[in-house]
């Protein structure tokens, strides 16, 4: 039996509950906290991709670090996302699922993309009037305009929100492919239904699974524009091949919701994964070069060679890292129930963070790896104290985890705060 945390006062409890899985939701906080540090290194890149700022020290390093991290943290977010969106459909029926859907994607996609843009806007026109050596602070916002006219055009370019963007479009499909599977089936829903699971199974188990799960995201990565997968934030207009990828995952995951023996093959740690994820590391890390010299005489065979590799690379680090959740959070433990209740909410509101720290330091004589780490720790402190004192117990917690909890830092909060704010100021 799993269990999950309810608070009572500032300590943690543990209560029972039949269908939770702790190591699950251990591994989607992971990959949302994973973005934070994925944001806070790309002003360390040693080449400029048009970041609200480069930092004076780069490192050699953060570009492979970087490209790794961003083949599996929204991957396995997206499994997830269908693993859990299942059990949420069959929990509550379509009705209640779609309004759990609006109120958890619609409704933060929009109201951050309001809040959130002008901010990060803002911020970068502050970069990048400093990379031109504008000091002044005003200087920099006169010169926004310009800024801002060097970023892409789009709708969502300076937010991060995309990806709920296409949550909802994956979502959605996804309930119409129920559909139409009912219909074209006709009276063999349940046969076919059968043979989609015995598949999903042997995909799970099989150590052939991984090369052909890999096959089909390999075709959709090859018309990227990088050699990775693209950020797609900048048109409404959906980017197929990003749909293509994170739609598979999504619906791999949901079709894992089905039989959750299927998750368990899934999470198994084995010799043959590790070996395909380091022979795809290897790969990446080795080809990645060859994108900046269009002009080599090897370079479409380098491309080949790279998207499978990033392709074997994606799927395994994702199995990898379900695996090894499983294997040190099987348990259920207070903490990591905290820290999975706050990490939709830390991902909403930590690039704002994670731009102004980097610009803040970002002339700072600092070794990068002190600046990063300073960095992602900061954003991470304040996204959480933000939660406890402001979201957890409130209604936005409510929208964002389905229920309010008791705080737990509050209490410990306040007691630094009060004397900060002073008795004439409450209330």
């Amino acid at each position: 039996m799993t269990a999950t945390l309810a608070v009572d006062g500032p300590v943690p409890v543990l209560r029972p509950r039949s269908d939770r899985l702790d190591y699950l939701d251990a591994t989607r906080a992971f990959a949302l906290v994973l973005g934070v540090v994925f944001h806070a290194s790309l002003s360390f890149l040693p080449t400029f991709i048009g970041w609200a700022v480069q930092d004076v020290s780069t490192g050699a390093s953060i570009g492979p670090f970087v490209t790794v991290i961003h083949a599996f943290r929204l991957e396995v977010f997206f499994l997830l996302a269908g693993f859990f969106g299942r059990r949420t459909f069959h929990r509550g029926g379509a009705g209640a699922f779609v309004g759990s859907r609006v109120r958890r994607i619609v409704v933060p996609f929009v109201l951050g993309w309001f809040l959130l843009r002008p901010a990060l806007g803002a911020e970068w026109a502050i970069g990048f009037a400093s990379m031109r050596g504008d000091a002044d602070v005003g200087v920099g916002l006169a010169a926004a305009g310009d800024s801002l006219n060097a970023l892409p055009v789009g709708l969502f370019t300076g937010t991060h929100l995309w990806f709920l963007y296409y949550l909802v479009l994956i979502t959605a499909l996804t309930l119409v492919g129920r559909i139409m599977f009912k219909v074209i089936a006709g009276g063999r829903v349940k046969p076919w239904a059968r043979g989609i699971d015995r598949g999903v199974a042997w995909l799970a188990r099989s150590r052939w699974g991984l090369p052909v799960l890999a096959g089909p995201t390999a075709g959709a990565l090859w018309p990227m524009r990088g050699w990775g997968v693209d950020t797609p934030d900048g048109s409404m207009q959906p980017h197929l091949p990003v749909l293509l990828i994170y739609g598979g995952f999504f619906a791999f995951g949901w079709l894992l919701g089905r039989q959750p023996a299927a998750m368990a093959e899934v999470a198994r740690l084995t010799l043959t994964r590790g070996v395909t994820a380091a022979l795809g590391l290897v790969g990446v890390v080795g080809l990645s070069g060859f994108q900046a010299d269009p002009g080599h005489p090897h370079f479409g065979a380098a491309h080949v060679a790279f998207v499978v590799s990033y392709a074997w690379l994606m799927w395994s680090l994702v199995f990898l890292l379900i695996g090894g959740f499983k294997v040190c959070f099987q348990r259920p433990r207070g903490w990591v129930r905290y820290v999975a209740d706050s990490s939709y909410w830390m991902y909403l509101i930590h690039l704002p963070i994670v731009v102004g720290l980097q610009i803040a330091i970002a002339e700072v004589s600092v070794h990068w790896s002190l600046k990063l780490g300073f960095i992602s720790v900061v954003t991470i402190g304040v996204a959480l104290a933000s939660y406890d004192l402001m979201v957890r117990s409130t209604c936005v917690g409510a929208l964002l985890n389905g229920r309010r909890r008791e705080r737990v830092l509050g209490p410990w909060l306040w007691t630094f705060v009060a004397p900060a704010v002073g008795p004439g100021r409450l209330g």
